[in-house]
């Protein structure tokens, strides 16, 4: 069929361009051709930690971990769509390949998108998603207090959507100036600009002591797991957003969760949900720029520029918040 660039983490900190052949299509499977694709904070944690999360370790799979994308239909062996049709792709971590010219899909991992959209901000839709899946089965958000423990682009997202649950007061945690600065356009009512211990006393001092309702760890580390629990009041909940930067076991406040009775739920497999509902309510959503998509969407590198994308997102430096791979 031919050959296509695709990405390739071949080991801990190292990802690279490389030219291989264009996959077949099997039974009831999609190839799409990739047009953009976005660097997700999870990618990081599989690529520069080592959080793999597949059946082997380094080399990881080609394409991946890329699995926020838009592209086209150009084979189909599935009924429910059809060549040259315009899609978003939201694979679970285990089929993430969004990093290629090409890739083969499950259709149960591709919702069209409208002729009229900005393909760009579309793309977006996959991580808004899973925030509003994530906020959806929080029990109560409306009047609640609200921390978000970190602003990158999942963190603003889940400031988006709580705002919009109904919570009363959003609280958003982040020490990066860039980021911290545009929170309040995605809904925080207040930010704090420094991190750990600090940060616990500052909540725990604008809540009189008593701290929040709800704590959004949106970072993925043990710290901010633990200080999530440490700010939330007694029968508060944490939901864990954020990607473990590894697959050990981590040090967890057992007392802490023990003692005040804590509730916390993971976001894992929001892909899987039935109809992928929350993919389309986000497409929706960006479609009618009830969300400013231009501020999260900072830089762009092409596939070839693999490395230096990856390099630079870890650097969160010059802005950056979201950034756009070009095929």
């Amino acid at each position: 069929m031919g050959k296509m660039r695709a990405a390739h983490a071949v080991k801990l900190k190292t990802i690279v361009c490389k030219e291989i052949e264009i996959p077949h299509v099997t039974d009831n499977r999609v190839l799409v051709k990739t047009k953009l694709s976005s660097i997700c904070g999870s990618d990081l944690h599989v690529v520069n930690m080592g959080y793999t999360a597949y059946a082997s370790d380094f080399p990881l799979p080609y394409g991946a971990p890329g699995h926020e994308g838009v592209g086209e239909i150009v084979e189909s062996r599935s009924p429910d769509f059809s060549e040259g049709e315009s899609v978003l792709t939201v694979p679970n971590i285990y089929s993430s390949k969004t990093f290629a010219d090409y890739q083969v899909i499950e259709p149960r991992y591709l919702v069209k998108l409208p002729s009229n959209g900005n393909a760009n901000k579309l793309m977006m839709a996959q991580q808004l998603a899973t925030v509003e899946y994530s906020c959806k089965h929080i029990d109560s958000i409306e009047g609640k207090t609200v921390a978000v423990i970190g602003q990158g682009s999942a963190g603003l997202f889940h400031d988006f959507i709580l705002k919009r649950y109904g919570a009363e007061k959003i609280i958003a945690i982040e020490p990066i100036d860039h980021r911290r600065n545009i929170s309040k356009d995605f809904g925080a009512d207040v930010t704090i600009d420094f991190t750990g211990q600090k940060a616990t006393d500052a909540i725990l001092d604008m809540t009189h002591g008593a701290g929040v309702d709800i704590a959004i760890e949106a970072v993925g580390s043990a710290e901010t797991l633990n200080q999530a629990m440490s700010i939330c009041k007694p029968q508060g909940r944490v939901q864990s957003f954020g990607l473990p930067t590894t697959l050990k076991p981590i040090p967890f406040d057992w007392n802490t969760f023990f003692s005040k009775r804590l509730t916390i739920n993971s976001n894992f497999g929001s892909q899987d949900e039935q109809d992928l509902v929350s993919v389309k309510k986000s497409i929706d959503l960006i479609n009618k720029n009830d969300i400013d998509m231009d501020k999260i969407l900072s830089h762009k590198f092409s596939i070839e520029e693999i490395q230096d994308a990856f390099d630079f997102a870890e650097r969160r430096t010059d802005g950056m918040v979201k950034i756009t791979i070009t095929f």
